[in-house]
């Protein structure tokens, strides 16, 4: 269940936006895994990112979606330099980190930032807020004890928190402040880039539509640039300003908010709106189903990657690999994408 529209912020159009210049480029990126499969076997090798390609702009939010397995936390990983690609390119604030030696990643890991999944798992227990706070000050800066505290009690207010919260441990926090101190923790050195990991999925519909408000009213503030991975479509209509679909470490289709949920392309995406639980359903749209299983990714199937899981497959699909091209204003896989507009 999604967040009620009447208590989730609007999110402006890309029309209505002025125009930013880019913070983050990724070009190409691939993270290919070698896996042991036992004494008398090969190794064989998981494609998790296959060619990713995309860009963003400071004070846009582009949503990752797709199905568990289909590459979204590995392209988190790669994004936050807590692995480095296989292959590909990624360039934040005009400089290449994935070809960057140590010492330069290092100073670079602070203009990307991460809000993880559980904010039950993401919080040292045995720290007070106040300290696991202040932590990326003093790593960072060489601000004095006190200038981190104000820091600190100044971005806790901002994220709804109390000034006594400070001197606190994370199990006195509810589920929803806990997310808050993790967004306030990411927040703290004012990154380029944010990127949040299905942040609202371990929360209470009730407080999914505050945490969202929280992301949107800090973008504003802070021009943040925002990847935000989920797998809740309506979730993804509340915050996005841009929509990439990945399938078995692929994109699949890409393209703004509005015209993904007024017209997909690719039939994936078709499926995965239909898929998504609605109010008000529109009766003359019909509701397809996703067959199969999402394929071995250490086996994947020839040619398109969903032809196996495609209602529309033909011949061309099972060999062909469709490129990743250009349809009407947006990126789409599939060699009949014509078909569907």
């Amino acid at each position: 269940m999604a967040p009620s529209e009447a208590t989730v912020l609007a999110r402006s159009t890309p029309a209505e936006q002025a125009p930013e210049h880019l913070v983050l480029e990724a070009k190409g990126l691939t993270q290919h895994y070698q896996i042991s499969r036992g004494l008398f076997k090969d190794n064989a090798t998981v494609k998790a990112l296959n060619g990713v390609s995309f860009d963003l702009q400071a004070g846009r939010t582009l949503a990752v979606v797709g199905e568990s397995g289909c590459g979204k936390s590995t392209l988190a990983r790669a994004l936050t330099l807590i692995e480095q690609p296989t292959a590909g390119s990624l360039v934040i604030g005009g400089q290449d980190v994935a070809n960057a030696d140590a010492a330069r990643r290092k100073e670079l890991r602070r203009e990307v930032q991460m809000v993880f999944q559980n904010p039950y798992a993401s919080l040292n227990p045995r720290r007070k807020i106040g300290d696991q706070l202040a932590e990326p000050l003093q790593i960072n800066t060489s601000l004095s004890r006190s200038e981190r505290r104000e820091k600190v009690q100044a971005m806790m207010q901002q994220v709804g928190l109390r000034p006594e919260h400070y001197q606190r441990y994370p199990h006195m926090f509810s589920g929803g402040q806990r997310q808050r101190i993790a967004v306030a923790r990411a927040m703290m050195l004012q990154p380029k880039v944010l990127v949040a990991d299905e942040p609202t999925s371990a929360l209470d519909v009730s407080i999914q539509a505050q945490v969202l408000n929280l992301f949107m009213d800090l973008q504003q503030q802070y021009r943040t640039a925002y990847v935000f991975i989920s797998h809740n479509l309506s979730v993804v209509r509340h915050i996005a300003d841009e929509v990439m679909v990945m399938y078995l470490g692929c994109i699949v289709e890409k393209t703004s908010r509005d015209l993904l949920f007024e017209r997909p392309l690719h039939p994936y995406t078709q499926m995965l709106l239909s898929a998504t639980p609605s109010l008000h359903p529109d009766p003359s749209k019909p509701r397809i189903r996703i067959q199969g299983e999402l394929p071995n990714p250490l086996d994947p199937p020839p040619g398109c990657v969903f032809h196996r899981r495609c209602p529309y497959a033909t011949e061309k699909c099972k060999t062909e690999v469709p490129a990743l091209r250009n349809v009407e204003a947006r990126q789409v896989a599939c060699h009949y994408a014509e078909n569907f507009l």
